[in-house]
């Protein structure tokens, strides 16, 4: 475990304890929120896994290499942004996934593009969004977040 982990799981406890000294009541009724919320999303959370799992078990390196890779250039970086617009993963088990995409031969911009608009652009929730917000805010929002993502992958590709 590096030394980041650590520390962030030690901060975290002494938090905790602090809560606990603190208001022992408020701090156990959270503690029951917290488990009721991470058992109603552990299957969904570990469906994703296992589907993840599945796909880089079965896709080989070599195609994730020619659709994502150095070599696919900017179609590669489109793939990715595309990818990661109708996705819906979260995001904590996405950098783990992206990770997998490294070792196996992905750019580092196709990554990035990957990452940016699977956080900024929302497809599966388009129809929420232009219910609360209007058609145009809408697009609008998802447009400038599409150009903006493109943007970031290909600083984050130029310069790593």
């Amino acid at each position: 475990m590096s030394i980041t982990a650590i520390s962030i799981n030690v901060f975290v406890i002494l938090c905790l304890l602090i809560s606990f000294i603190k208001n022992k009541k408020k701090t156990l009724a959270s503690l029951k929120i917290v488990a009721i919320s991470f058992i109603r999303i552990l299957p969904t959370v570990l469906s994703i896994v296992v589907l993840i799992g599945l796909l880089l078990t079965f896709i080989p390196e070599s195609l994730i290499s020619n659709l994502i890779g150095d070599g696919a250039g900017i179609r590669g970086l489109f793939t990715a942004s595309f990818l990661g617009s109708i996705l819906h993963i979260p995001a904590i088990l996405a950098f783990p996934l992206s990770a997998s995409l490294i070792k196996d031969g992905a750019a580092i911009g196709a990554v990035a593009a990957f990452i940016t608009t699977l956080t900024m652009i929302g497809f599966i929730t388009l129809p929420l969004e232009i219910k609360e917000m209007g058609l145009k805010f809408a697009i609008l929002r998802n447009s400038i977040s599409f150009i903006i993502a493109i943007i970031i992958a290909i600083i984050i590709g130029v310069l790593l």
